[in-house]
This record gives C-alpha cells, sequence and structure tokens, in this order.
C-alpha cells in the first residue's frame, strides 16, 4: 500500500534542502536541511527521515543550465540520488531545478524579508518548490 508520502532533495556539495509533500493533499513542507561536506551528508539522519515520514519516493532536483544542458553541480546530484536508492531502495525520481532557488528567495522575502534568507532556510524552500513541480507534473 502506498504512503502517498514524498521526501524531496535540493541537492548541494554543503547544504542538502529537504521537504516532505503529500500526494493526496499536493502541498509539501520544508523540513531542516542537511549539512554536507563535498555533497555527502549523514546518512544517519537521512534513515532517520525516511523512518519518520515512511515515504514511498524520493525526488531530487537536477540543476541544468538554463538551455536544459548539465552543468557540473547535475553529475553530483545525479550520484547523490543514486546512493539514495542504493542505500534505502527507494524509487528515485529526478525533476528540473531551475529557478527553485530563486523561487524559494522570493517566496521568503515575501514572507518576511531579508532576516528569513538563511541558506538553510533558503534550500528547504526550494526542496519544496522542487517537489511541489514534481507533483504538478505528475
Amino acid at each position: 500500500m502506498s504512503s502517498n508520502t514524498l521526501l524531496g532533495f535540493d541537492f548541494g556539495t554543503k547544504s542538502i534542502g529537504v521537504a516532505v509533500g503529500q500526494r493526496i493533499t499536493g502541498t509539501a513542507a520544508p523540513l531542516d536541511a542537511l549539512k554536507a561536506r563535498d555533497g555527502i551528508p549523514d546518512w544517519d539522519l537521512i534513515a532517520n527521515l525516511l523512518k519518520t515520514w515512511q515515504p514511498d519516493q524520493l525526488v531530487v532536483g537536477l540543476p541544468l543550465n538554463m538551455d536544459g544542458s548539465d552543468q557540473p553541480l547535475t553529475d553530483l546530484a545525479r550520484k547523490f540520488a543514486g546512493r539514495l536508492h542504493g542505500r534505502f531502495g527507494l524509487p528515485v525520481a529526478h525533476c528540473d531545478e531551475r529557478l527553485t532557488s530563486a523561487d524559494a528567495r522570493a517566496t521568503l522575502f515575501e514572507l518576511g524579508g531579508f532576516k528569513k534568507l538563511g541558506k538553510q532556510k533558503v534550500d528547504s524552500v526550494a526542496a519544496c518548490i522542487i517537489l511541489q513541480s514534481y507533483m504538478d507534473e505528475g
């Protein structure tokens, strides 16, 4: 039976934004971003997130150039997605994340100005936007 829960990730080499989404309501909410070292997170923290939220699918944003071509971070995001699947056995989808960080900054600014623009918040709101767009397309 499907849980209808998704976890979304905005991959970065120093910080990985995380969001949880619900297919039934079509909504997503930001969670605390995870610190990463050269793109490698604390896998135990991800295991805890999976245990807590019990998602049936994971979504990783793919950072692409505006023309749709790969950039250096694209391969790292794909590797991260592959490691998620390899470690936890859950299906992992990719989602084009062009402009999500800019959208996240705009959203946070609307909600309260520059004080809200902490990097961790931007990354997790970006993960939220990635999940939202993935669910909207699906």
